[in-house]
């Protein structure tokens, strides 16, 4: 299986916008996220990636510099106890995260919702759920994205994609096709990727790859199959 490269899609790309890498580590023991926002502007390049027990969330880096928190500040990760992490680029996290509690699935929470109301960028909500079964050391992930029909606001259009675990697989869907303006949005199936084998070796993939100039903050959760500590990792380019 023929699988792109991450470094090239990241290096070539100015700005993908916001991210979520999601796959099996090259030796097949553990699950890997990554989790990555850029901005332009100074309110979206003024924010901090923050662990909390449970899950993560965006917070200013400067407070006296936050003009609007609306689309900003938000729960990236959410936990489900300890078998399902949900991953995503806005507070429909939390979304799929009343839904998943209440019984319900990942579809049918984001069936409520809809692309971001940013004209004239529309941006698209995208993200990822991953359910484990320790006992068989596997699990499974699924990736969505919501997105307004061609920049036209009247239609959102809602795809839903569901892997089989491989190792050495991951699946990278992002925002943004390119920079531009206004910004096109992502389209097509998510990128199947090759990944490496821990948690640092990730992060350094996916931050030293991503514009200097734009990146804002990384997040990567490593979790092994065996049912032994996570390891997760942060970093701010604001620090």
């Amino acid at each position: 299986m023929a699988l792109f490269d991450l470094k090239t899609l990241l290096s070539e790309n100015t700005y993908p916008g916001r991210g979520i890498v999601v796959g099996r580590s090259a030796d097949g023991k553990c699950a890997m996220i990554a989790y990555f926002i850029m901005g332009r502007s100074v309110n979206s390049r003024n924010r901090v990636f923050e662990a909390f027990p449970g899950g993560m969330r965006t917070k200013a880096f400067d407070e006296s510099k936050l003009s609007d928190p609306s689309l900003i500040i938000y729960n990236p990760y959410l936990a489900v106890e300890n078998k399902t992490d949900i991953i995503t680029n806005g507070d429909q996290t939390n979304t799929v995260y009343d839904h998943l509690v209440a019984g319900g699935s990942f579809e049918s929470a984001l069936r409520t919702r809809c692309f971001e109301p940013d004209e004239p960028n529309y941006t698209p909500r995208i993200s990822g759920v991953l359910c484990y079964d320790f006992a068989q050391q596997d699990f499974t992930y699924k990736l969505s994205i919501l997105k307004s029909t061609g920049g036209d606001p009247r239609g959102c259009q809602r795809f839903f994609y569901e892997y089989a675990a491989l190792a050495g697989v991951g699946h990278f869907i992002h925002t943004y096709k390119c920079d531009g303006d206004p910004i096109p949005s992502f389209y097509g199936e998510p990128e199947e990727v090759a990944l490496p084998n821990t948690a640092q070796e990730l992060a350094d993939l996916v931050w030293e790859n991503l514009n200097e100039h734009n990146k804002v903050s990384l997040f990567v959760r490593c979790v092994p199959l065996d049912g032994s500590a996570p390891t997760q990792i942060i970093i701010n380019k604001n620090v």
